[in-house]
């Protein structure tokens, strides 16, 4: 079977795992678009899920689970181990080897650059870990990746690569429906958009950087998510940062869940308005803050707020959680306030259909006034979008600095986003209900197949699998996760930082290498590092397998399991009983 290679040839990366060619041979019925290293072959129809909440059913919250006392306490007898050493090395580097530290000691009156916990934390807490974190890579981030190996000799100072390849299965990209790809009809569609537009638009929206496939974008999206209009850019981060200031100011409030990304921390904070945070997820705790607000006004002065701007996400990322959709459109018809979904992760993830937590709870996404999304995760792309009425998407189109100042998104990654996302929606057909001229990437769609919308329903269909199966697997395992089971990030706590690195290095150098992803403080609370397990509908039901039996023997050694559950299954049981564990609604 003769398959390319994007860097190199596949026979320098260790082969008889499965992870080139499949351990079970697709029937010849079959036609593949892709290698089995980007997109895993199963023609097995038993192995796909719809993703849907049941419809009238209230979602219950997710149980945090705590380990026993004498994991909390190593844990945070660790920090305070290597803080009380990391100070101790400051105060005698300062005065026995005052050159490595002049970046930290005051001179000439200038003050020192970063002398902050920050800092430290970075120096000497990160610092033990890097070997998990940047792990430089190379080729397609499907469903295996390729890793440059690399040494350090002076305890993670420094890295140096030695020339070596290791292909892992890959369980740390965004890349959820697996459209990240080489070959098929998007990569197709891509190579077409080069030869008529080039690389790049050079220059802003409101300048010459405007093209039609900008208009058609924007038109596709606002059909995908069900809204008015959109209005797309070229960084998700950067969506958020700079379209919540253009929407509120001085006199506003804007309430936020605690565990909301960064970016609209960091646009909240630009905007100039009030914010209040409620308990994650917690709608109690959110009702009796709008209450408040409401009844008290602004502060000192107590009059009105100009507006109310509730901002949660539709998939937590760090914590695998679903916003209460529906609890909070029933808050918001109440109370009268604007809502702003953030749905980087779940749009093109969830849904029978992947159009995110409106289609996953059946809510009508004309009853939420703000929706946001990023091309970055279901889409292979890169860039974001708002959508939401005509009139606020005309004002966010002067209004918002990522339209007015930021450089056009590049027409290869517009044609990625089109052809993806057409693929989902089966509307490439007619680019009539687009509402814009045809493209050479319309055209190069229809010619791949993509029209019907069942090369997205598939994808759809195998993540949903794939996500509940291996949450519940590992649940029957005994370890403690956290979130909904629907969700293709799935977090497992490491709790002590020890294990971050040590559970990294064993995937890595199981007989399967498996890469993937651990996370610690500041991004996670001090006592809850975790990994996180970033599932693709590029993979099959024997790279779940795969990793339960990673996790089932590494978590044994590294004593990981301390979930509460009725009955713990072996490995073995719960692959033999996949489809009941994937399917089975009352499983538990």
């Amino acid at each position: 079977m003769t398959q390319p290679s994007s860097v190199f040839d596949d026979s320098d990366v260790a082969d008889g795992t499965g992870l080139i060619i499949p351990l079970q041979p697709p029937s010849s019925a079959q036609v593949f678009h892709t290698v089995h290293s980007e997109f895993g072959h199963c023609d097995n129809q038993l192995q796909r899920h719809t993703s849907r909440h049941p419809l009238g059913v209230p979602l219950e919250r997710t149980e945090e689970q705590d380990p026993p006392y004498y994991i909390l306490i190593t844990t945070y007898l660790s920090f305070v181990f290597f803080i009380c050493l990391g100070h101790l090395r400051d105060f005698l580097g300062k005065r026995w080897n005052p050159e490595l530290y002049s970046h930290l000691i005051p001179s000439d009156g200038y003050a020192a650059f970063s002398s902050d916990f920050d800092s430290f934390y970075t120096r000497r807490l990160k610092s033990r870990l890097d070997d998990c974190f940047s792990r430089p890579v190379t080729g397609v981030p499907g469903r295996t990746i390729i890793l440059l190996d690399r040494v350090s000799p002076d305890y993670n100072a420094t890295f140096h690569l030695t020339g070596k390849h290791i292909r892992g299965l890959n369980v740390s990209s965004y890349n959820y429906l697996g459209f990240a790809q080489t070959q098929g009809g998007c990569a197709d569609a891509v190579e077409t958009s080069i030869g008529r537009y080039g690389l790049s638009s050079m220059g802003g929206r409101m300048e010459g950087g405007t093209t039609d496939l900008h208009v058609q974008a924007e038109a596709l999206v606002s059909r995908f998510v069900g809204h008015e209009d959109s209005i797309i850019g070229s960084m998700g981060f950067a969506t958020n940062s700079t379209t919540i200031p253009a929407l509120v100011g001085k006199g506003s409030l804007v309430i936020s869940d605690e565990y909301n990304h960064a970016s609209i921390r960091y646009g909240v904070r630009v905007s100039g308005a009030q914010v209040r945070m409620f308990k994650h997820n917690n709608m109690e705790d959110l009702e009796n803050l709008l209450r408040e607000v409401i009844s008290q006004g602004q502060p000192k002065t107590h009059r009105p707020w100009k507006k109310i701007l509730l901002v949660v996400e539709g998939l937590y990322s760090m914590e695998g959680t679903l916003v209460n959709l529906p609890a909070v459109v029933a808050l918001k018809q109440k109370y009268k306030f604007y809502l702003y979904v953030d749905e980087a992760h779940s749009i093109g993830a969830l849904g029978p259909h992947g159009r995110g937590v409106c289609d996953y709870f059946g809510v009508n996404p004309r009853s939420i006034d703000i929706l946001m999304g990023t091309f970055t995760k279901s889409f292979g792309a890169a860039g974001g979008y708002i959508a939401g009425p005509k009139p606020l998407i005309a004002a966010l189109r002067i209004r918002t600095h990522a339209g007015s100042y930021a450089e056009a998104m590049s027409p290869v990654v517009l044609t990625q986003v089109i052809a993806s996302m057409g693929s989902i929606m089966g509307v490439a057909d007619s680019p009539k209900h687009l509402e814009v001229s045809s493209s050479a990437s319309t055209s190069t769609i229809q010619a791949n197949g993509l029209r019907d919308g069942s090369e997205g329903r598939e994808r759809l269909r195998r993540l949903a699998f794939n996500v509940r199966y291996l949450s519940r697997g590992l649940k029957k395992l005994g370890f403690i996760t956290y979130g909904h089971e629907d969700s293709p990030v799935i977090p497992m706590l490491l709790f002590n930082p020890g294990k971050m690195l040590l559970f990294s290095r064993l995937m890595l150098e199981w007989k399967v290498p498996i890469v993937v992803v651990v996370v610690a403080y500041p991004a996670t609370p001090l006592v809850t590092s975790r990994v996180r397990f970033c599932l693709s509908a590029s993979h099959v039901k024997t790279d779940v397998d795969m990793l339960l039996r990673a996790c089932d023997e590494i978590g044994d050694l590294l004593d990981l399991k301390h979930g509460h559950v009725k009955e713990r299954w072996t490995v073995d049981k719960i692959i033999d009983n996949a489809l009941q564990i994937a399917k089975d609604a009352s499983f538990s």
